[in-house]
């Protein structure tokens, strides 16, 4: 038989533990389900400060990530070239494949972005 769940149990925005990587302080993530050593779906949720960058990297796995405020601009390839960004605004998403190197830039202002994805993940730097 199902297990009966009586009411939802929601993740509330005050609840995250937010980080920063230590060589990127404008970048926070919050893992919203699950972890990154974790294996399973996860949710991750990334904030942005204005014109912060994350250079060229890769995942393991594929991810889906939906951009929920401000505008997320994203390329593929191992070099951040600003003439391959792609504008995503929010209510947008975009996948990026396992293993493709991507670049992102919050060019106009602060964003905010989650992503799904099936773990163990990890964040690779491309190789420069």
């Amino acid at each position: 038989s199902i297990a009966q769940v009586e009411t939802p149990t929601p993740v509330m925005p005050a609840s995250l533990l937010w980080f920063s990587p230590p060589n990127n302080p404008s970048l926070q993530g919050a893992w919203v389900l699950g972890a990154e050593q974790n294996t399973g779906p996860y949710i991750l949720r990334v904030k942005l400060a204005a014109r912060a960058r994350i250079l060229p990297h890769t995942h393991p796995d594929e991810r889906n990530s939906t951009v929920l405020s401000g505008t997320l601009y994203v390329g593929f390839g191992e070099t951040f070239e600003e003439s391959k960004l792609v504008a995503i605004p929010a209510g947008g998403l975009y996948v990026a494949p396992a293993n493709i190197p991507h670049y992102i830039w919050a060019k106009d202002g602060e964003v905010m972005y989650q992503e799904a994805g099936v773990g163990p993940t990890a964040t690779v730097p491309a190789k420069r």
